[in-house]
């Protein structure tokens, strides 16, 4: 007769509670109070956990607040339908609208100073990242650009984030058709005359 032994587990079983509860109180600090206010001191007592807590779930205070500040964008699902504007309108709508939450708009320039020291790994960059989309949209619309599209897409990602931070172009962040048009004629670039 054989018997089977089960491991054993280590330790407590994780309270499913507490991430949703830091990533809001992480959110709440940087809205309110800003980026270098959201230590993982002062999360955690927010969130009432302790800091060994949060190290377990996030292996940095950079980490955490990506988490915190970006996981809208994972929230984006534009299902590419070969409309290319109508795709490229709700794309770029929910993008906007991800990077310009409170809790964005405190993150982006504290992460982007600290990272001058100490750059992410590549994968960090990819994981919050609507590019796949954008590719497929394109492809999907069968759009041949010109252009390299990982450029336009830099470019697009430019133009939200400047419409964000910089107040005259902040002026014109309601028009974001403006920046569907400009991306729609990059995408399909006009033919010449005497060409098909």
């Amino acid at each position: 007769m054989s018997t089977t032994i089960e491991p054993a587990t280590l330790g407590r079983p994780r309270d499913p509670k507490i991430e949703p509860a830091v990533l809001e109180a992480t959110r709440q600090i940087l809205a309110e109070e800003g980026f270098n206010a959201a230590t993982v001191q002062e999360i955690a007592r927010r969130s009432g956990t302790s800091a060994p807590s949060i190290y377990r779930r996030w292996p940095t205070r950079l980490a955490l607040i990506e988490d915190a500040a970006f996981s809208t964008l994972t929230e984006i699902a534009v299902e590419a339908t070969g409309d290319l504007r109508a795709d490229l309108s709700r794309l770029i709508e929910g993008f906007h609208g991800s990077l310009g939450t409170p809790a964005a708009r405190a993150a982006i320039p504290g992460l982007i100073a600290a990272y001058q020291h100490e750059p992410p790994p590549p994968t960090q960059w990819l994981k919050f990242s609507v590019r796949p989309q954008f590719y497929a949209i394109i492809e999907a619309a069968g759009a041949e650009p010109g252009l390299d599209v990982d450029e336009i897409f830099d470019v697009l990602h430019g133009t939200l984030l400047a419409r964000i931070f910089v107040p005259l172009a902040a002026d014109h962040a309601k028009r974001m058709d403006t920046v569907v048009e400009i991306v729609m004629r990059v995408l399909t670039p006009p033919t010449k005359p005497g060409e098909p």
